[in-house]
């Protein structure tokens, strides 16, 4: 098995470029998956992040999840369970309206940072996509326009803990999915393992490194680069010792946003009609309730439709 692809974004300002950028190219097309080292987040706000979540999670969601567990019976299952994962979780939204303010039990140093965090990554988020473009061939902003809609892009994070699990074999702490949107950038903890990802047919351990920013490709950008890129089944296993720590913030087109794969990417296949049109709000209604079944047909089921949304050409700035 080759080894999980890293990226170290140092490397893109020196005579390695063209080198880190066929890592960058690699790793989509051919694990959906990378992990960024030197991306630009101080370690020490990471750091910061990461104490304040954690300590969030024993002051004010650690008990609450032992009392759903005990009122489940969970603790206690012979048979797999298959409706239901081992996380504890809340979400934040950033765009187009934040409302971090409007999360209860979040203390005013927490907000902050978790504000501050989430407008880092936004700006991590479109220099990726940039990235991509480069090794795509397309126009310098085009996958940012591509999500933009009326209001902009959706952007937002969901913080989850993963407590230690007394039947992991059973219980996974979160089922086999691809993710719906377009980037996920994931700070994960560097202790506590558990993220897998299926490749050639096998699971695979998305390593915890110290300070990394993980980044996985989301079903929007597999319709826009015409299958080039693949969103990839993914999932976490609950372990029995530690609590595992992961914030993943998703930088999604705009609920308006009408997603196609390019023109200049189709022009390049044989195929020209792999992947539909549609609207990114409509696609997420039909994720909600098929999150954990395969994409595919998410996808048929948008081909079928008859779409009558303006869908020129993306103008790019």
């Amino acid at each position: 098995m080759a080894t999980f692809p890293v990226v170290n974004m140092e490397k893109l300002n020196g005579e390695e470029r063209a080198a880190t950028m066929a890592v960058i190219k690699d790793a989509c097309e051919n694990w959906g998956f990378f992990e960024l080292m030197n991306h630009g987040i101080a370690p020490e706000f990471l750091d910061t992040v990461e104490r304040l979540t954690k300590e969030h999670y024993r002051k004010c969601m650690e008990q609450r999840f032992r009392e759903m567990v005990a009122s489940k019976g969970l603790e206690a299952v012979q048979s797999e369970i298959d409706d239901l994962d081992w996380e504890s979780t809340f979400f934040l939204r950033h765009l187009p309206v934040s409302n971090i303010s409007e999360i209860p039990d979040l203390d005013e140093e927490y907000r902050k940072v978790m504000k501050d965090f989430a407008a880092q990554l936004e700006t991590l988020a479109e220099q990726l996509l940039d990235l991509l473009c480069e090794n795509l061939g397309l126009e310098k902003g085009y996958l940012k326009e591509a999500f933009y809609g009326s209001k902009g892009p959706t952007f937002g994070t969901k913080v989850s803990n993963y407590p230690p699990c007394p039947k992991p074999d059973l219980i996974k702490g979160l089922r086999a999915h691809t993710d719906a949107g377009g980037i996920i950038l994931l700070f994960q903890d560097d202790k506590v393992s558990g993220l897998q990802l299926l490749k050639d047919g096998e699971w695979v351990d998305v390593p915890p490194m110290r300070h990394s920013i993980v980044v996985n490709i989301g079903d929007q950008l597999e319709v826009i680069t015409n299958g080039k890129y693949k969103s990839v089944m993914h999932r976490v296993i609950a372990q029995t010792d530690g609590t595992r720590m992961s914030i993943a913030s998703f930088y999604n087109p705009g609920s308006d946003a009408v997603i196609y794969p390019a023109p200049t990417l189709v022009e390049k296949e044989e195929k020209k009609d792999l992947y539909p049109k549609f609207v990114f709000e409509d696609y997420m209604k039909l994720y909600a309730g098929l999150k954990f079944q395969a994409k595919e047909p998410r996808f048929e089921a948008f081909k079928t439709m008859q779409n009558p949304a303006n869908l020129g050409p993306i103008a790019t700035a």
